[in-house]
């Protein structure tokens, strides 16, 4: 998830939250934050909805699963649906055909082709 994270830092003009993703992933001890700060990103989400920004829209979702993820990951109570993991490379190859990037492989080394 870092790689995906990573890259769209480099190339989404909202970059705030995306970095405190980094920093979560990057810090185990810290996770735990990452339930909070998907309502954060939620609230971007809905902001993003209502002015019709599509773009907006595709990276929040994206943010989101990866907060579901990490916090998942922590293991405390309350977790997000447990199929959160599974929807980080699809969310993240909708963004990225939205910014425009054809080649999946600059996003993860998990989408390399042959």
């Amino acid at each position: 998830m870092l790689a995906p994270l990573t890259f769209f830092e480099a190339r989404c003009e909202d970059k705030d939250t995306l970095r405190k993703l980094i920093a979560l992933a990057n810090d185990r001890s810290r996770r735990k934050q990452a339930h909070a700060l998907f309502y954060d990103i939620r609230n971007k989400t809905l902001a993003a909805q209502k002015r019709d920004d599509q773009l907006g829209v595709a990276q929040y979702a994206f943010e989101e699963i990866c907060a579901k993820t990490l916090y998942n990951l922590t293991r405390e109570p309350a977790p997000f649906d447990p199929d959160a993991p599974f929807w980080v490379l699809p969310l993240a190859l909708k963004l990225a055909r939205m910014l425009g990037i054809k080649n999946a492989g600059l996003i993860s080394p998990l989408l390399k082709s042959e």
